[in-house]
């Protein structure tokens, strides 16, 4: 890696960044579905269901879930009898999923530590790659969408989850207080953990608008991207096929 990138307000190198995502991450695992529920007030939920109802998630179908670390998209999927290969790089992160899955009792998921932009996978592999607020925490987002491109068969699909900016006016502002003043607050309160939320919160102002993501998936190589927003575009389901 060259160069040098933002990990939240600050610009560090690549590599200090994967390293410093990994430290929150690891610092957060524990309380990570607590917090996103109590961040959200439990809209997660519904949009996660709202995403995977996109998905169309088939049975016998080969899903990859890149960074679905707890497993909430992945159990989601895997109860439509897709078969689910849940990848994170954050080890701390897929042995809450871990345990989650076996306090649940759901079997057959499979669990790796992966690279979003170096998959250890052979081409051709997964008939659909999903990633649900992931994505804007990867140090080179484009090689991470190279890398979803490679790992799908023909006629597979790709679908990412994500916070973005919200174009509706007053809601914007109003959220970017909240982000702002209350969240980090939270997480301290909650999760003990101030600066990660903090880190998180700044990450998402960063992340591309709307629009601008869609032609980086277009640019990627997948046809008929699409993006689809919700508040406004506070978040939005991106999706493209690979054909």
């Amino acid at each position: 890696m060259t160069g040098h990138v933002n990990f939240g307000e600050e610009i560090v190198s690549p590599e200090e960044k994967t390293r410093r995502v990994g430290r929150v991450f690891s610092s957060v695992a524990r309380r990570y579905d607590l917090m996103n529920d109590l961040m959200s007030g439990g809209l997660h939920r519904r949009w996660k269901d709202r995403f995977v109802s996109r998905v169309k998630p088939r049975r016998g179908e080969q899903v990859l879930d890149m960074a679905g670390g707890t497993g909430d998209v992945a159990f989601r999927i895997a109860r439509r009898g897709a078969h689910v290969t849940v990848a994170d790089i954050n080890a701390e992160m897929l042995a809450v999923g871990i345990e989650r899955a076996k306090t649940k009792g759901l079997e057959g998921l499979e669990w790796k530590r992966e690279n979003a932009e170096g998959l250890t996978f052979e081409a051709s592999t997964f008939d659909a790659y999903t990633i649900a607020f992931g994505i804007r925490n990867v140090t080179d987002i484009a090689a991470a969408l190279g890398e979803a491109h490679r790992v799908l068969r023909h006629g597979g699909r790709f679908f990412c989850l994500e916070f973005s900016t919200s174009d509706w006016p007053g809601f914007a502002e109003v959220y970017e207080l909240y982000a702002r003043k209350v969240i980090p607050r939270v997480g301290k309160a909650v999760a003990r953990d101030e600066e990660s939320y903090r880190y998180l919160v700044e990450s998402i102002r960063r992340f591309p608008r709307p629009e601008q993501f869609r032609k980086m998936i277009a640019d990627a190589g997948f046809s008929q991207s699409k993006v689809e927003p919700i508040l406004g575009g506070l978040v939005c389901i991106w999706s493209g096929w690979k054909v």
